[in-house]
C-alpha cells in the first residue's frame, strides 16, 4: 500500500497595518491579534507589517486562507480600528507580491495550485519580484526580460551570465514560484522613541530643524547609556490637522553615534518638504536596535571622526554626573 502522501499546502500571510497615528504599543496590540490566529508570527515593524506561516492554523481553525484572513482582518478593525491589507500564498515571496498590489482593507490570496501561480506570477513585471530591484530590472530589459514570465522562461545559464550564480538562481527559482524560506517567529525588535509637541502650531523649518536635533541627540545619548545600537530611523511628523507623514531609512551601519544618527535624521527631514508646514508635533523612532558589542565600525583615516566619539563620550559622562542636556552635543554639528 503507498503510504505517501501529498504534504498539505502552505499558506503565508504579509500582512501591514494601516494605522491613523503609529506607536510601539499599538504595534504591539496589533501583533497580538495576529497571534491570536496562528503563532508563528514574524514582526517587520520597520514598515508595519509581518509575516504569518497561516498552514497549521488552517486546520485548527476549520477555514481556508480567504476566510481565515477575513477574520483577522474583521478583529483587526473592531478592536483597534486599524485597516489592514494582505496578500497570502504558498511562499513568501508570492504573500509579499500579493500584499504590495493590494489597498487597504482589502485581501489577495493566490492558492497552491501550480496553475494560480503560473497566472498569478507571469504577468508582474520584473521588478515585482522580490530581490530584483530597479536597477536589476533595467538590466535585464536589456536584453528583453521584462516581465516574471520572462526570467522563468529564460535559461538559468543566460540569467547567470546578466545577474551572477546566486541571484540567477534564486530570481528563476520564484520565477517558478519556489521559495522555501520560512516564516521566522520572534518578538518584535526593540525599538526605542523620543518626541516633541510644540505649544503650537509650528511653521519655522528652522525650528523644525532645531527641534528634529534634540530628538537625536536625545536618542543617541539613550542608545549609548543601554548600550545599544540602531539599524534604522523613522521619524513622524504630525500636522496640525492631526494627520500624520512618516518616512523610515536604514543606516549606513548601525550606530549610536550623534552625527551619523543627525546625519540621516537630516535627509529625512529635508525629504519631506515642509516649508510652511503647520507642524504640532515630531517622532524620532530608532528601529532594530542591537547590542552594541556587535558594531563593526569602518575606520577612516580621517582623525576628526574619532575626536567626535572622545568628545560624544565627554558629553555622555557629563550628563550622567550632572543632568540630560547639562553640555550641548557639539558632536551633532560635526565642523571640522
Amino acid at each position: 500500500m503507498n503510504t505517501t502522501s501529498r504534504p498539505r499546502p502552505r499558506a503565508i500571510l504579509r500582512i501591514h497595518f494601516h494605522a491613523a497615528e503609529r506607536s510601539e504599543e499599538l504595534y504591539g496590540q496589533l501583533l497580538t491579534v495576529v497571534d491570536s490566529i496562528s503563532s508563528r508570527v514574524e514582526p517587520l515593524p520597520a514598515d508595519w507589517s509581518a509575516y504569518v506561516d497561516l498552514t497549521g492554523a488552517l486546520t485548527y481553525w476549520g477555514r481556508d486562507a480567504e476566510g481565515l484572513v477575513a477574520v483577522l482582518r474583521l478583529r483587526l478593525l473592531a478592536l483597534h480600528g486599524v485597516q489592514c491589507s494582505a496578500g497570502a500564498g504558498p511562499t513568501r515571496s508570492i504573500a509579499a507580491m500579493a500584499a504590495d498590489t493590494t489597498p487597504p482593507g482589502a485581501a489577495t490570496v493566490v492558492r497552491d495550485d501550480p496553475y494560480e501561480i503560473a497566472t498569478f506570477l507571469r504577468t508582474k513585471p520584473a521588478s515585482a519580484l522580490p530581490g530584483i530591484g530597479p536597477k536589476t530590472a533595467r538590466t535585464l530589459s536589456r536584453y528583453g526580460i521584462t516581465s516574471v514570465g520572462d526570467i522563468a522562461d529564460t535559461q538559468l545559464s543566460t540569467l547567470q551570465r546578466i545577474l551572477g550564480t546566486t541571484a540567477a538562481r534564486l530570481a528563476l527559482e520564484r520565477a517558478h514560484g519556489i521559495d522555501e524560506r520560512a516564516v521566522v517567529p520572534g518578538a518584535a525588535p526593540r525599538s526605542m522613541s523620543a518626541g516633541h509637541r510644540f505649544d503650537r502650531d509650528e511653521l519655522d523649518s528652522d525650528q523644525h530643524h532645531r527641534t528634529v536635533l534634540g530628538l537625536v541627540q536625545e536618542l543617541a545619548g539613550r542608545l549609548r547609556t543601554s548600550g545599544e545600537i540602531a539599524q534604522a530611523l523613522t521619524l513622524t511628523v504630525t500636522y496640525a490637522d492631526r494627520t500624520q507623514t512618516t518616512r523610515n531609512r536604514s543606516l549606513a551601519e548601525p550606530t549610536a553615534h550623534t552625527p551619523s544618527l543627525a546625519t540621516t535624521a537630516h535627509e529625512l527631514l529635508t525629504g519631506l518638504g515642509l516649508q510652511r508646514a503647520r507642524v504640532r508635533a515630531f517622532a524620532l523612532r530608532a528601529e532594530r536596535l542591537r547590542p552594541a558589542e556587535e558594531t563593526v565600525h569602518q575606520l577612516t583615516l580621517d582623525g576628526r571622526d574619532d575626536k567626535l566619539r572622545r568628545l560624544e563620550a565627554a558629553l555622555d559622562k557629563a550628563a550622567t554626573r550632572y543632568r540630560p542636556g547639562i553640555a550641548r552635543a557639539a558632536s551633532t554639528y560635526p565642523t571640522g
